[in-house]
């Protein structure tokens, strides 16, 4: 079994990506959403956990071989980056939302060299805007970044084209697209709602897929 697809299997197994196409989710922004993803809740099992973490060091290991240090997005990132700094026998460290208003004031946490080739570590992508500002962190603070490995990604063309403008690349273990397809195969949800479900990703702000299966 591809690594995609079995990401996509063990999140849908635990609901950490909660499809609901005939109930929307709101998100803080507004916009209503048929999916709902929570990977915090793959910390929470560890055969799961033990996949996830595996996955994420593949990528690295494929995608960035000369990676010396992992940065992990805070919160979510945070202890996804620690386990798998732990299995490639590598430094970590993490990006806080906002600098510390105490003691050295760090708003990255750990150590970093100048010109240290990093990795960042996210849990999710939708729009790519709070990975982004961890990457010009870590640059403007002198690191290499290489690019994001994450565990899930929405794959929105904003955010597509915002790593594009960037020049980031990001490896996602799995993504709306085959989250959807397993869904559908294991009657989680109608094949029908596979399109809805796409329509979403295509165009967040356009509702025309609410209430397509009625």
């Amino acid at each position: 079994m591809d690594l995609s697809r079995k990401i996509a299997e063990d999140l849908l197994k635990i609901g950490a990506v909660f499809l609901r196409p005939d109930e929307p989710f709101i998100w803080a922004s507004g916009i209503k959403s048929p999916v709902y993803c929570d990977n915090r809740l793959t910390l929470s099992s560890p055969e799961i956990r033990c996949d996830v973490e595996n996955g994420l060091a593949a990528l690295i290991k494929e995608y960035y071989p000369s990676a010396e240090s992992l940065m992990g997005t805070s919160t979510a990132g945070i202890a996804h980056a620690a386990i798998t700094a732990h299995l490639l026998g590598m430094p970590m460290g993490y990006v806080r939302s906002g600098a510390k208003d105490h003691g050295r004031k760090n708003q990255i946490e750990g150590k970093l060299e100048k010109g240290q080739r990093v990795v960042v570590v996210e849990d999710l992508i939708s729009t790519a805007g709070s990975v982004l500002e961890v990457v010009d962190i870590l640059r403007n603070a002198g690191a290499e970044v290489l690019g994001i490995v994450s565990i899930f990604t929405y794959g929105m063309k904003k955010g597509i084209a915002r790593l594009a403008e960037a020049n980031v690349d990001n490896h996602s273990l799995t993504d709306l697209d085959r989250v959807s397809l397993v869904a559908a195969e294991t009657g989680y949800i109608n094949k029908n709602d596979v399109d809805r479900l796409l329509a979403f990703r295509d165009d967040p702000s356009d509702e025309s897929w609410i209430g397509g299966n009625k």
